[in-house]
């Protein structure tokens, strides 16, 4: 995971919002799979949500330190 973490930290407010976008992308049809009974990996949702969260909250540093 730290591995993750610091790429996405490398990343421009620009770049983490398009993988932002990405990843919601990715978990609206990780929600489909799971409720069509396609999905046996279930802990993908949980993975993505957490990834999602990761992401705004870097965004939301870079902010901050851009005001300063």
């Amino acid at each position: 995971m730290s591995k993750e973490v610091s790429e996405l930290r490398n990343k421009s407010v620009a770049d983490l919002e398009k993988e932002l976008i990405a990843t919601r992308e990715d978990q609206f049809n990780l929600r489909m799979k799971h409720r069509t009974g396609q999905l046996n990996e279930t802990n993908k949702l949980a993975v993505a949500k957490k990834k999602i969260a990761r992401i705004k909250t870097l965004i939301t540093e870079k902010k901050v330190e851009d005001s300063k």
